[in-house]
This record gives C-alpha cells, structure tokens and sequence, in this order.
C-alpha cells in the first residue's frame, strides 16, 4: 500500500481517489472548495455517477480515502501525487494550463521528499517536460513527472477504471514508470508505456477519431436523407467491417461535454503552433457545430412560427447518465427556441439543477416525461436516457396537443412512430421524405 494524494476532486480527480482507495492504497484528496470537501466528507458526491457515492462512503469508513483542503496534510509523506486538476479551453482553442502551474506550486512547496508525480489531466504536449523542470526549481527533492492520461466515460467512469482496457504510462526513465505500473497492479489491466510526449498526444489523438467517428456519420446521416436511405443500416452495415467497429457510428445531435469539444479544438491549436493545417479535425468541429443547425431546420420546415407554441425538451444533459451539461446540444438548441419565441419546457433525470444555472428561469421544468410533454405542440428529444427511450412512442400520441416528435438520438422506429400515429423526425432516416410547412401554426 502506497500513500498516495491526489490534487483536484473534480470528474477525474474523484474518481482516480476512489479507485486508487478500492484497490488498496491509502489516498488523501486535496481541494480548495470548502464546500465540496465538506460534502464529500460526509459521504456525499458532488457528480452524478452511477456507483461512486457507495465507494465513497465505504472507503470513508475504511479509513483509506480522505478529504482536506490542507496542502500540508495532504502532499506531507506522499509518494505519488495524482494531479487531475482543469485544463478548460481558452478563447483560441488551446488549454488553459493556469490550474495546472498553480497545483504543481502547491506540490512544490509542501513535499517533504523524493516523490513521483503523475498528471491526468489533459495537457498539450510537452507540458509535462515544463511541469518537471517547474516542480524541480522550486521543490527542495528531487521529483519525476509521468503522464498518465484518463479515458474515462462519464457514465461508465468506474466501469472505465476497473475493467480499462488500457493504461498509458508515458515517463522517461523506466523505474518511475514500472513505479505507476506497480500502483496499478491490482486492477490486472493492460499497461502501455511509452515516452511522456507520445502519451500526451495519445489521449488528444483518442478523443479526436471518436469525435471523428461521430461528424462522419452525421455526414452521412445528411446524404441518407437526401437519397432516402437509413443511416442506422448504414452504419451497422459499416460497423460489421472490424476495422471499422459499431461503436460511435451513432447518428444524432452531435457530440458534447468537456472533452469531445475542448480537446477536438486544442488539437487544431496544438497543430498549429507547430505550423501544421490539421484540416480534417477542423471539419470535425464545423459539421458537430452545424448538426443543430440541421434538427432545428426540421422545426423550422415543420412549423410556419413557433410564436407561442409549447415545446418540450427531453433530456439536457450532453449524454444520459450524468448531469454534465457542458457543451450540451441542447442547450444551444433551447436558445435557438427562444428566440423563436417557443415556450420551452425541459425534461431531464438528472441534469435539472444545473440547467438552471444556465437557463434560470427562461424556460419551465418538469419532472416527468409524460409532465414534459403533456399539451405540447412539439418535443424535441436531445438525450437518449433509458426512461426517455423506454416511454411508449404511443404516450406522446395520448398526451400531446399536436403528436410531432423531433428526435436527435433516433430512440424509436419509424414503423412504431408510424403506427402510433406520430408525425416522427428523426437523423438520416428519410428526412428529405417529410412534408414541410404542414404543422401547427405559431400564435402572433
């Protein structure tokens, strides 16, 4: 058993702790908000993720994960310190490394010997090279830095840990790095190891072809429409290649959250600094911008005005199981509806109280799908949770003032929407088939 600290209790940084706690070391998570590490001292998590809050509570009472906003109690005596602090974009698209120097100054001051550090966040490549020489001028021992990049699914984040499929070790001697691999011993998961800079790029250049994956069948799903083919056969068509695969060849809004997005830019920025045009990431980025723009014209053709019309959204955050709303397509989407003057009213599980921070009060909230749609003249479907996705389609039909449903994650057939008697909209699925300018009429 290692003492281990881990700096930052965001997504990554939690999870890393608990993790870390489960499989047999002893932790000690360091964060500057009062307000979280009281409430996660209680037992309580501060993210929605399905599992974490048990182990958190049981590795409470095990006694091998703490919480502190102490620096001196938490790095004193470490012998690895996990930093998985923010690296949010910045205006141009690259990172913004300023919670990362300020950790590494913390670490710096407080350790009180030799120590390994590791980085999970998300850094442009070679910030770890400047993170070891930073660390090393100001801290009184010798310190290594090895990258150490997350792939964690929020959602599936524990499932992503336990059961990885791999875990990249990027140091540039080996000793630090069979140290990490000996960390992650007990979890018996693949090891990668390679230098710091190739493991960097690693986690960017993953992110990036997912991203990828998603414009590309989005593309697709636009020529499907136009041709009348069904983009779903399409891509499980494609998807039985196994040098193409199933997964990520999903059809819908677009992606979202806090990484797709920023890393996807930070790429093209990374790119750039060394004068290199990376011209196919830059599409990526315009066609998931543009993929709103395609469901709201659904609206648009379907609708001469939606001046006064109730529109209800389901689901808000940017994927189900998590009440993440970064970057969520739907939130754009919902602005996009106000300013057609739409009365909005939004469903989601878990996403609500986040929401409001953003929206407030410009829209209404229900707590229900069926309250969500109840004398709706529209539904806009934006996340594809079970409980939406398991709602008969004939509920819309019974509850809905006009049954037209806009659906950006396909959850039904067209065959049941059809026989429910739904007017049913969908991604790649035969939308150029569809009459326009035959829906409800806005109220001036």
């Amino acid at each position: 058993m290692k003492k281990i600290t881990v700096v930052g209790t965001g997504y990554v940084g939690l999870v890393t702790g608990v993790a870390l706690a489960e499989i047999g070391h002893h932790v000690v998570c360091l964060d500057k908000d009062v307000e979280k590490v009281e409430l996660m001292c209680s037992g309580i998590s501060p993210i929605y993720e399905a599992g974490l809050e048990g182990y958190l509570a049981h590795h409470l009472r095990t006694e091998r994960l703490e919480f502190t906003t102490d620096p001196a109690v938490a790095i004193d005596g470490a012998e690895l310190v996990f930093i998985a602090v923010g690296t949010p974009e910045l205006a141009d698209g690259s990172a913004d490394l300023s919670y990362l120097r300020e950790a590494c100054m913390t670490v710096a001051e407080y350790l009180s010997g030799p120590a390994t550090i590791v980085i999970k966040s998300t850094v442009p490549v070679g910030t770890n090279d400047l993170i070891e020489q930073l660390i090393n001028e100001h801290a009184l021992y010798p310190i290594s830095v090895v990258s150490n990049p997350e792939f964690l699914r929020e959602g599936q984040a524990l499932y992503d840990t336990f059961q990885a499929e791999r875990i990249v070790i990027g140091s540039e001697n080996k000793a630090t790095g069979e140290l990490l691999q000996e960390v992650y011993a007990p979890l018996a998961r693949p090891v990668f190891h390679t230098d710091r800079r190739s493991a960097e790029l690693i986690k960017y250049a993953s992110n990036a072809f997912l991203a990828t994956k998603i414009s590309f069948i989005n593309e697709m799903a636009a020529l499907c429409d136009q041709l009348g083919a069904n983009v779903d056969d399409v891509a499980w068509g494609m998807g039985m290649d196994t040098r193409i695969g199933h997964s990520f060849l999903k059809a819908g809004a677009g992606y979202g959250g806090s990484c797709f997005p920023k890393d996807t830019k930070a790429l093209v920025q990374i790119a750039k600094e060394v004068e290199h045009d990376f011209q196919l990431m830059k599409a990526v980025i315009d066609i998931n911008d543009f993929q709103r723009h395609r469901i709201l014209k659904w609206m648009k053709d379907h609708y001469t005005n939606m001046r006064g019309l109730r529109i209800a959204v389901l689901g808000l955050s940017f994927k189900p199981n998590t009440d993440d709303i970064r970057e969520a397509p739907s939130l754009k989407l919902i602005e996009a509806l106000i300013e057609c003057g739409a009365d909005v009213v939004a469903y989601d599980p878990a996403a609500i109280p986040n929401a409001k921070e953003v929206l407030a009060e410009r829209i209404c909230y229900a707590y229900s799908v069926e309250e969500a749609i109840e004398k709706a003249d529209g539904c806009l479907i934006m996340t594809e949770w079970n409980e939406i996705k398991e709602t008969p389609i004939e509920v819309y039909h019974y509850l809905m003032e006009h049954a037209v449903v806009f659906d950006g994650r396909n959850c039904y057939s067209l065959e049941d929407a059809k026989r429910a008697g739904v007017m049913y909209y969908s991604v790649g699925r035969n939308y150029a088939s569809r009459r326009s300018g035959d829906g409800v009429k806005g109220k001036d």
